[in-house]
Order: C-alpha cells, then sequence, then structure tokens
C-alpha cells in the first residue's frame, strides 16, 4: 500500500518560477531527469493559490524554514530562494536544489522525504517564517 502524500500548496508565483527553471533547463547541473519529471509530477498535483490565500506556515520562495533531518538527527535553518540568488555559506539554497524541492509547498509539521545526492532523507518541518512582503 502506498503511503497518500499530502498535497502541495503552492503561490501561483511559486509555481509559476518553478516551472519556468524546469522549461529552461536552468537546473540541469543538480537534476537528473528523473528528479525533474518527479517535481514536474508534484506540481501537477499541486493546489495553486494567490499570495494572500497562502497559509502562513507553508514553505514558499523566501521561506526561512528550520527542519530535522531524521536520520542524523540534524537541525537545518535554511531560506528558500531563486537559483540566481543562492549561496550556501549564507544557507540561501535554490527552490531547485533536491532540498529545495522537497520542503516547497509543505508546511510546519510535515515529513516529507525526497533523494538528495547523499541517498533518500526525511525532513521534518519544525518553523516556517515567511517575509509579509515576500
Amino acid at each position: 500500500m502506498q503511503k497518500i502524500k499530502e498535497q502541495l500548496v503552492l503561490t501561483k508565483f511559486d509555481y509559476e518560477v518553478i516551472l519556468s527553471n524546469l522549461k529552461n533547463g536552468l537546473v540541469q547541473a543538480t537534476f537528473n531527469r528523473q528528479d525533474a519529471e518527479e517535481l514536474g509530477a508534484e506540481l501537477k498535483k499541486a493546489r495553486l493559490v494567490d499570495n494572500e490565500d497562502m497559509p502562513p506556515d507553508v514553505v514558499r520562495l523566501n521561506s526561512s524554514v528550520t527542519v530535522k533531518e531524521e536520520l542524523e538527527n540534524r537541525v537545518l535553518k535554511l531560506t528558500i530562494v531563486v537559483p540566481e540568488k543562492a549561496d550556501i555559506k549564507q544557507k540561501k539554497v535554490s527552490i531547485m536544489s533536491p532540498i529545495g524541492t522537497a520542503l516547497i509547498g509543505y508546511r510546519k509539521g510535515s515529513k516529507v522525504s525526497w533523494k538528495v545526492p547523499a541517498g533518500r532523507r526525511t525532513f521534518t518541518i519544525l518553523e516556517v517564517s515567511n517575509q509579509i512582503n515576500a
């Protein structure tokens, strides 16, 4: 029996940014075809909302997120950004990176499993902070 994932919730803007990056091939360096197809399939099932209708505890572009990586019991604090603003030293990760695509659209308290370069990992979203004007 397959576990049913909760539905992603994305702003229309975030959806367009991700779709545009997928279509334009800007992610070829960090994404393989299977990852891109998996993300594309997730996007098709997402519920799209306007910015003002987005729940405050859902990960979106420019969210500051605290996650716990279950296997190693590590807590990470990250900000999800567009690819050109990614800077790992500042803990800014691309929305198109494996961890970025794993978290986007999920809410505080969600457990998400995604394939990262080190293998499949499960993350629990502990905290989500969104800028009001993001």
